[in-house]
């Protein structure tokens, strides 16, 4: 399994609880040209062929920084590598400011931050018999230099005209207080697999893709819970592929079978679980 939505159990979408609503949504509008599906006065909704950025505003919600558990980053995948070029190349005619690049092995990947310090990757896939494996088989990820004018030729003549048919959030990157209890909440409790291990991180998927979840403490070790009053990631909606996966989380995590389970993980992110056809 190379494609993160086909994988038994995968991202469906993420909550933001932002301070400034309209200013948080027209980042995004302005950064990937999303469509908007729903939009009243607390929450906006944002997509590409299907929703999957909510917003909630809250005016006095307080942003707890960088070192609080919770959000590293939300990840947009595209579908091709040319997707990518073109949006590197809107980018740099927006003058969109960039926090990063990295070439991933598995992927290509420019980082960025929005106004209210969430962290945010766009990215491609590689195809997978382009992933690096080590000598016992298994996923090899690593970070190193992206060739960004190597990416940008892959565009051909063709130019950025709006966030493409596909696209959706491939991963999240979560801040965690303990790796430990992290591993075993997302292994353990919720069925994915650790894909990879790095000083201080580690990497889940299903089905055999890289990654849906990574839980790291470089800037979070020993952070406190989060409360409902902070700004940044409110929820992770995942999707399973069937109902026999989804009551399979249900009885690893104790809870009566139901349509949509609702769990928190150590440090207070929520999740929400349900079939991809609900």
């Amino acid at each position: 399994m190379t494609i993160s939505n086909q994988a038994p159990i995968f991202v469906g979408g993420v909550t933001l609880v932002a301070q400034d609503l309209q200013g948080m949504a027209d980042y995004y509008r302005n950064l990937l040209n999303l469509e908007t599906f729903s939009a009243d006065g607390s929450e906006i909704t944002l997509g590409a062929d299907t929703p999957f950025l909510t917003l909630r505003g809250d005016k006095a919600a307080q942003n707890p920084g960088a070192r609080q558990a919770g959000l590293f980053h939300n990840a947009f995948l595209f579908p091709q590598r040319a997707d990518l070029a073109r949006w590197v190349m809107h980018a740099i005619d927006g003058q969109i400011p960039v926090s990063g690049v990295s070439d991933h092995g598995v992927s290509e990947a420019i980082y960025l931050t929005d106004p209210e310090g969430n962290g945010i990757e766009i990215y491609a896939d590689r195809p997978y018999a382009q992933w690096p494996k080590q000598s016992d088989g298994s996923l090899e990820m690593f970070t190193e230099a992206l060739n960004v004018q190597d990416l940008v030729q892959s565009a051909g003549n063709s130019r950025w005209s709006g966030v493409p048919a596909g696209t959706y959030i491939g991963h999240v990157h979560l801040q965690t207080a303990m790796l430990s209890a992290a591993e075993t909440f997302y292994a353990k409790d919720l069925g994915f697999d650790v894909t990879t291990r790095y000083p201080g991180a580690i990497f889940y998927g299903s089905g055999g893709y890289h990654h849906h979840l990574a839980s790291n403490i470089w800037n979070s070790r020993n952070s406190p819970p989060r409360t409902g009053a902070m700004t940044g990631l409110s929820d992770v909606k995942l999707l399973t592929q069937d109902r026999a996966t989804l009551d399979a989380v249900a009885a690893r995590l104790g809870q009566t079978p139901a349509p949509v389970l609702t769990v928190a993980d150590p440090s207070h992110t929520t999740f929400t679980l349900t079939t991809k056809d609900a």
